[in-house]
């Protein structure tokens, strides 16, 4: 017997019936990114290594242990880990410094780590972010937070929180550097493996353990006093505070958490997160900040920078029990040829319609649609001897005959209907309909 080849631990299929789910998030981002401006930019699923060695930083987990890194023709090639490395180099590489700022751009697709699968995030997992060019000032800051805000209320997500952090520029973050090794030093031989190793390289990531121990020792109210500390210099202070002012203006809620740093070596002044409390432990949605700094990192002109990520997987599990992809019609009948006829014609008017290929029975017709749809066209002998169709709305068991007379009226009956006998769902279908014809 052939042996089964299966899917790969870390990566996971998208099946026909998730799909609905995906393509309601990528079209909303769409949406709502373009109305903010946005382009979409789509950049290769691999690049050369050292890139993500200089952008993302050599002294991250996603660079010393996570990245699916291979050899071929002498180079050194490695699928994107994130993608604000690659949207960085194509911003150089094609000469986009040269537009007028802000450069707004947007992405989706798959990123690539070598780790251990979890809830929410697989060793092949997607993203969708943002990334703006060419502004300093914190009113960038507040958009994109905005954007993201904007973007999961769009999709309809519940219980979210926003921290915020400022890490300050290299200057300020040079003297907390030097006083959080000194306080953490007598606890140096308690600390995980990980985070002696980034104790001299990069003690700022150290506030992102997650390990219980670790967390126990920068509880110690002595190292909570250099972590709540204002170590900013005047300049960053003031685009911190300016970012709060803007946030509280927009009427959004936020909390200041000063253990907030992020897992990537680029960032610099702003940083946040976005939370869902119905994730657990592993609760950000959402992670991003600014980069100031990346661009001529990666041999570009000093550009100021900023954007987010958020990983779709995650996202999924939270729409996955609130998302509904009936299809508006289903038609049931025998008579093929006036079904096809009918199919089309409702198609054209941008209705979601199936119906019945395989020759089941009027009663087995009736039992899908009432499974797959919020209505149902009933085609049967007395409507083609009686010359009409039946409309039945499927949720409240009511319906309304259509003369094949009127059928070029149809979306008037249906407004009529959906308005007496509309669910929940329905209610989003009557600034459609009502827009090409008044109701009398």
């Amino acid at each position: 017997m052939t042996k089964i080849i299966k899917v790969q631990k870390g990566t996971k299929d998208i099946l026909p019936e998730d799909i609905s789910l995906w393509q309601f998030m990528e079209s909303t981002a769409l949406d709502v990114f373009t109305r903010a401006g946005y382009k979409e930019i789509r950049t290769p699923i691999f690049e050369a290594t050292e890139l993500f060695q200089r952008g993302v930083g050599d002294t991250t987990d996603i660079v010393n242990k996570e990245m699916y890194t291979f050899e071929k023709s002498e180079r050194s090639l490695t699928l994107r880990p994130e993608n604000t490395a690659g949207v960085v180099r194509s911003y150089i590489e094609n000469g986009m410094h040269r537009l007028s700022a802000p450069v707004k751009l947007w992405y989706k697709g798959p990123m690539f780590r070598y780790e251990r699968p979890q809830a929410g995030r697989q060793r092949q997992f997607h993203q969708v972010g943002v990334e703006m060019f060419g502004v300093k000032e914190p009113a960038a800051d507040a958009e994109v937070i905005l954007l993201a805000i904007d973007f999961l209320k769009n999709l309809g997500l519940p219980n979210l929180s926003v921290e915020i952090n400022t890490l300050g520029c290299s200057e300020c973050r040079k003297k907390f550097r030097a006083l959080l090794i000194e306080t953490l030093r007598p606890y140096y031989d308690a600390l995980c493996d990980d985070c002696k190793e980034r104790f001299e390289k990069n003690p700022l990531r150290l506030l992102d353990c997650k390990v219980e121990s670790c967390k126990e020792i920068f509880a110690k109210p002595e190292i909570q006093q250099v972590i709540q500390s204002d170590f900013t210099c005047p300049d960053c202070s003031i685009h911190f505070e300016n970012l709060k002012s803007y946030l509280d203006a927009l009427g959004i809620v936020y909390k200041v958490n000063k253990q907030l740093v992020r897992g990537l070596d680029y960032y610099n002044r702003t940083v946040f997160e976005i939370k869902s409390e119905n994730l657990g432990s592993q609760n950000a949605v959402c992670g991003g900040g600014r980069y100031d700094t990346l661009v001529s990192n990666l041999g570009g002109e000093p550009t100021p920078a900023i954007g987010w990520a958020m990983g779709m997987e995650r996202l999924a599990s939270l729409l996955e029990n609130k998302f509904d992809d009936k299809l508006d019609i289903y038609v049931v009948s025998d008579n093929k040829t006036e079904t096809l006829k009918l199919v089309q014609r409702f198609r054209s008017l941008n209705y979601s319609v199936d119906f019945d290929m395989a020759g089941k029975k009027f009663t087995k017709q009736l039992e899908k649609a009432a499974k797959t749809a919020y209505f149902a066209i009933i085609l049967g002998d007395d409507e083609i001897n009686g010359e009409y169709l039946t409309l039945k709305n499927l949720e409240t068991a009511k319906q309304i005959q259509v003369p094949f007379a009127n059928i070029d009226d149809f979306e008037k009956h249906m407004y009529k209907f959906i308005r007496t006998n509309s669910s929940e769902w329905m209610q989003s279908k009557l600034s459609m309909l009502a827009s090409g014809f008044t109701i009398s």
